[in-house]
Parts: structure tokens; sequence; C-alpha cells
């Protein structure tokens, strides 16, 4: 059998979606969905958000790219905004999240290599994390199915047990450099790490001169009802990276640092083409001036709680199916009794869209302009396809 002209990375399902309004995407016949996936945390305006498109298309017809040779007005006063908005003092714009990742790795090993100190080069990772797909963000997981036949990996990372901060500071050595987590796993299966983790995590970096380092790829930009999900736990990292909604589909990531930690990260240390272009910078400007208001990010936590309360009634109408819901803000995951992929691959014939995640979960990830009448389409849905389902016999 002849390879497809897409490499056949991902087993892509019936749905082809060609157009987006609002919560919903249009298949190539007209099939309509609720999504409540937002391409996985990314569409977080929904589809066709009139600022945003409206941004995109003036700057398309001003200026796309330029080298980062040059000075970057527009990535400035971007950068600017972020800086204002969080901990960070300074910003490297990339293409993606796993880039962001690589740029986080690359700033917490030398602000040591910098001090002197080349050897502390290990960072201590989590179990069930993912940080993307490039060869040193597989390496920093436990997940063989990310790591299988990509062998040698990049040394330089330790992976103990998420949320357990015992096994963490057990893990410090000589060479430790920091450690690198998501405050709030996605992936792995929506589970916020607890504030006593987190908070001791930062205890000891600050303590013995470590970094502390945030992948909220997933569940930064407003997801969890904060701008970042690290207020929600009353400390600072000392880099983050972040992407996803950042440019509300628009293909863009940043690397935040404090000065402190972006100390070694000089010129020729690192770079991009095509990071923090023009076009990127007025997407991410546009979904800034949405997302990072009072307002905005109250409206978020005011629908998580609807949310979660409509799927915690409905839950024990179908016990045999969900077990409970977890996550913070519009960030949700149903922990399943059944197999989660396969009731997700069965609510797509039933006009919606949610995404399958570790720990046998299911992720809910609606765009965050949703209603509440977005919310009552979306439970209703839910229980009349729970209703209908025929958990699979095993074989």
């Amino acid at each position: 059998m002849a390879i497809t002209p897409l490499m056949p990375v991902y087993p892509r399902s019936p749905v082809r979606p060609v157009r987006g309004e609002g919560v919903y995407l249009y298949g190539e016949n007209g099939e309509k969905y609720l999504d409540f996936a937002s391409g996985i945390a990314v569409n977080l305006l929904g589809h066709g958000h009139p600022h945003l498109t409206k941004a995109i298309q003036d700057q398309a017809a001003t200026l796309i790219h330029v080298s980062n040779l040059y000075g970057s007005p527009q990535g400035e006063a971007l950068a600017q905004r972020l800086v204002d908005a969080t901990f960070a003092d300074t910003v490297f714009f990339t293409n993606s999240g796993a880039e962001a990742v690589e740029c986080a790795i690359k700033t917490a090993r030398r602000y040591h290599h910098a001090k002197g100190n080349p050897h502390k080069h290990k960072l201590i990772t989590f179990s069930n994390a993912f940080h993307g797909r490039t060869m040193a963000t597989i390496s920093a997981t436990n997940q063989e199915k990310l790591r299988d036949g990509f062998a040698p990996l990049l040394p330089g990372f330790e992976v103990v047990e998420f949320d357990d901060l015992d096994a963490a500071l057990a893990a410090v050595d000589d060479h430790t450099a920091g450690f690198l987590l998501e405050p709030v796993q996605g992936e792995g299966g929506i589970r916020p790490g607890s504030r006593e983790f987190i908070q001791g995590l930062r205890q000891a970096c600050d303590e013995r001169d470590l970094m502390l380092v945030f992948d909220e790829v997933q569940c930064g930009y407003a997801r969890t009802g904060k701008l970042f999900a690290y207020e929600h736990y009353g400390i600072e990292p000392d880099i983050m990276a972040v992407a996803k909604g950042i440019g509300g589909g628009f293909p863009m990531g940043a690397c935040l640092a404090t000065e402190k930690a972006a100390a070694g990260m000089v010129i020729g240390t690192h770079g991009s083409t095509y990071g923090g272009n023009p076009l990127a910078c007025a997407a991410g400007q546009a979904v800034l001036d949405v997302v990072n208001t009072p307002q905005f990010l109250d409206h978020v936590t005011r629908m998580g709680e609807r949310l979660r309360g409509a799927l915690e009634q409905m839950i024990p109408n179908h016990d045999d199916l969900f077990e409970g819901v977890r996550g913070i803000g519009l960030m949700l995951g149903i922990k399943m009794k059944a197999d989660s992929r396969a009731f997700v691959t069965y609510l797509r014939d039933h006009g919606l869209l949610t995404v399958s995640a570790g720990d046998n979960v299911m992720r809910i990830l609606p765009p965050l302009v949703i209603e509440e009448a977005h919310i009552q389409e979306f439970v209703e849905k839910l229980s009349q396809a729970a209703r209908q389902y025929e958990v699979p016999k095993a074989a």
C-alpha cells in the first residue's frame, strides 16, 4: 500500500472540518460539530473571531515576515505586554510549544553555565508529562509511546512521580539545574499539582539556586481562569513556556523568563527564523486584547464552574461510564470507567468534539468564549450519547 501524501503519523478521524463559526466546526458535507476541543486548547476565541481575524488580515496586507536580524517593533510591543502581565522580564518568541520548552530547557542550563557551573545541567521532570515531540522534550518524559524508536535520547533529565514533593527533593544532586513541569498536566490526564507540591518546589529552588521551569503550553493563557496557572499557587516560576492559545490558532509560542534566569541568553545563544514575525505578533496582540481583562477571566471562571457543576450533576446518571470531574476553569477532564478514546470517537458521531488524554480521561477544552447555552447543549448531547453508548466488549 502506498504511503499517503500526509505522513501517516496521525490516526485521522472522519471529521474533516472546512469552516468554523464561533464554537462550531463544519465538515465538508455540512456536518456540524460543537467544538469542545478547541484544536487542543488552541482556539481560545473560537473560530472566526472578528477582532483576531481583522488583526491577521490587516497585518498580512502590511508585513508578514522579516528576519530577526532587524529590529522588531511588533515583537517588542507584544513582549512588553507579556512582561507587564507576568513575572517575566524578557520573552523569546517561537513557532510552537515544543520550541518554547526547548528554549526554556536551554535557558535553565545556560543560567548555571554562565555562573561557572556547567555541571548543573540535569532537569528533574515528572511522570505522565507531555512537553512536545522534539528530541529534548521526549527525553524529558518517561512515556515509552513518545520515545519508542528514537534512541539514543538526550541525557540530562530524571523523571520522578508527579505531585510527590519528597521524591522531587530526593532527586536533587550536585548536577541538578532545576525542575521542569506542567503545573496542571494536560495530556497526562488534567491533573493539577497540589499547592504543597508547587510551593515546595519553589522553596527548594530559592534555597538551592535552582530554576523552576513551568510548561504552561496547555494550561496557560486564561484557560484556568487566570492568565497563567501559576497564579493559582501564589508563586512565580523563573522560566515559562507558553503556546497553544497565545495566537488563537495562529502558530506561535513564547519562552518567558526573569532577568536572573535569562542572564546566560546573550547574542548568538539562541534564534529562530520565523519566531515572533509581525503576523504572529499581530495575532498575539489581538488575543491579549480580549483575554487579559478581569471581565474575561471572570467569565472563564464562571463558565468553568457552570460546566463542572452540570457535569457533576449528570455523572451519577451514567456511573457505568463516568467516574468524576477534575481540572480548573475551562480545562476539565472526566475520568472514565470505559475506554476514553473509544468514547471520544463515538461522540464525534453525535456532533461533539472532545479530546482523550492519559489516565483514561476525556478532556473538555472548549473555546473560552462559550456561553451557558453552549454548556447546556454540550451536557445534553453528552448525556444522550452516554445513554446510547454500548461499552465495547473485551476481546
